[in-house]
C-alpha cells in the first residue's frame, strides 16, 4: 500500500547552494507551491533528473526487480495504492512504475496537482528533501483497496502518511482489514522530523497493527525517544518488544535486526558512496524479498539488504537497476536458506503470525 504519488527531482548541488537557500543537509523540509517554483528556478542549469519516486515506490521497485523470478522462481506481483493529479506529472509517475512492472492501482485525481519531491544531493553524498504535497496527501479506505489487501502477503505503509491527518483512519482501516486475511503489515518510519512530530500515532499503528517496523538509527531513536548518544542497537531492542521484526539502518556502519530483545548485528556491504539518497528503501527491499521468498535466515536477509543498499549508495539515483537486481538475486538465492548462520531468533520469524505470509 503505497499512499503517496511522488514525482521527483533529483539534483548534484554545491553545499552553496544550499545555503543560499537557507537548507540543511540530511533534512526534509515540506514546501508550497510557490517554495517549489523558486527552488526549480535556482536549479536551472545543475545536473538534474526527473524519476517517479518516493519513499515506498523506491523500495516497491527494488522489490519487483528482484522478485522477477529469473532463478526458476516465480515473479512477485508488487502493487501500490496512491494518489496522484490528472496532470501530466501524474501521467509520467504511473507510466514509470508500470514500466518497473509495479501496478499502480489508484485513478488519478481529476484537475488535481501531483506531489513532488526535489532531492538535493552534495559532493559528500548527503541531500536535503524538498516536499511538495499536492495529491499525496489524499488517500481513501474503500472495497477496491479492501479486496486488494486480503490478496495479498505483505501490506507496506509508508511513515510520510503520518503527515496528512485525513490519512490515519484510512492507515488504520487497512490494518485491520490486513490482519483479518492473514496479511502482514510493514510500516517505514520514512523520517526522523515525522516521527517526531507524531511519535504517538507511529506507536498506536505499531503496537496494535506492525508485525515489521523500518527504521534509521535517529527516526528509531526518536520512535524510543532516546538521546543521539544512545545506539542504534539499544532503539532496536526496545522497539521489538512491540512488534515482531524490527530493521534499523546505521549509515555506514551497517544495520540491526531485532526480534523479541535479540539483535543481531548486519556489517555493511562495502561501496564507494555517491548519493545515500534511498539507501534506506533499498534495505528494506532487500528484507522484504527474503521474507516473501520464505527465508527465515535473518543473518541471510541482512546480507542481502546492505548489498542492495549498497548498490543503490554506489550510483547516482534512488532506484535498483534491473541488472543489479538480477545478479543479486542469485547471488543470494542460495545463503538466503542455509542454515548456518540462524540464530535463536529465526525461531520467532517461523511464528503463526509471520509465517502467514
Amino acid at each position: 500500500m503505497g499512499c503517496v504519488g511522488t514525482w521527483t527531482g533529483h539534483g548534484m548541488v554545491e553545499d552553496e547552494f544550499l545555503e543560499k537557500l537557507g537548507l540543511q543537509k540530511g533534512v526534509r523540509k515540506v514546501v508550497n507551491h510557490e517554495e517549489r517554483g523558486r527552488v526549480l528556478r535556482a536549479m536551472d542549469g545543475c545536473s538534474f533528473k526527473a524519476a517517479a519516486g518516493g519513499s515506498l515506490s523506491n523500495t516497491l521497485v527494488a522489490l519487483a526487480r528482484l522478485g522477477m523470478g529469473s532463478n526458476g522462481e516465480p515473479g512477485l506481483n508488487v502493487a501500490m495504492s496512491g494518489s496522484v493529479g490528472s496532470d501530466p506529472l501524474g501521467g509520467f509517475y504511473r507510466a514509470k512504475l508500470r514500466r518497473a512492472n509495479v501496478s499502480f492501482l489508484s485513478m488519478p485525481v481529476k484537475d488535481g496537482t501531483t506531489g513532488t519531491v526535489v532531492v538535493l544531493t552534495t559532493q559528500d553524498a548527503q541531500r536535503a528533501m524538498l516536499s511538495y504535497q499536492g495529491m499525496s496527501s489524499i488517500i481513501n479506505f474503500d472495497s477496491s483497496l479492501s479486496d486488494l489487501i486480503s490478496k495479498s502477503r505483505i501490506l507496506v505503509v509508508e511513515g510520510y502518511l503520518w503527515e496528512f491527518p485525513q490519512t490515519i483512519d484510512a492507515i488504520a482501516q487497512a490494518c485491520e482489514a490486513a490482519h483479518k486475511n492473514g496479511v502482514l503489515v510493514a510500516i517505514t518510519a520514512s523520517d526522523v522530523s515525522c516521527v517526531t512530530r507524531h511519535q504517538r500515532k507511529f506507536w498506536d499503528i505499531i503496537v496494535e497493527h506492525a508485525d515489521i517496523v523500518f527504521a534509521n538509527s535517529n527516526e528509531a531513536r526518536a520512535l524510543c525517544g532516546f538521546s543521539s548518544s544512545k545506539s542504534p542497537a539499544l532503539a532496536a531492542k526496545h522497539i521489538s518488544y512491540y512488534s515482531p521484526l524490527i530493521s534499523v539502518t546505521d549509515g555506514a556502519r551497517g544495520s540491526y535486526i531485532a526480534v523479541k530483545g535479540e539483535v543481531m548485528y548486519i556489517p555493511p556491504s562495502p561501496c564507494v558512496p555517491v548519493d545515500t539518497c534511498g539507501a534506506g528503501d533499498a534495505y528494506a527491499a532487500g528484507i522484504l524479498y527474503g521474507i516473501l521468498r520464505g527465508s527465515s535466515n535473518l543473518k541471510g536477509m541482512g546480507n542481502l539488504a546492505a548489498r542492495v543498499a549498497a548498490v543503490v549508495v554506489g550510483q547516482q539515483g534512488t532506484r535498483l537497476k534491473e541488472e543489479d537486481a538480477t545478479e543479486l538475486a542469485k547471488i543470494f538465492s542460495h545463503s538466503l536458506f542455509t542454515n548456518n548462520q540462524i540464530t535463536d531468533m529465526c525461531t520467532d520469524i517461523q511464528s503463526d503470525q509471520i509465517s502467514s505470509i
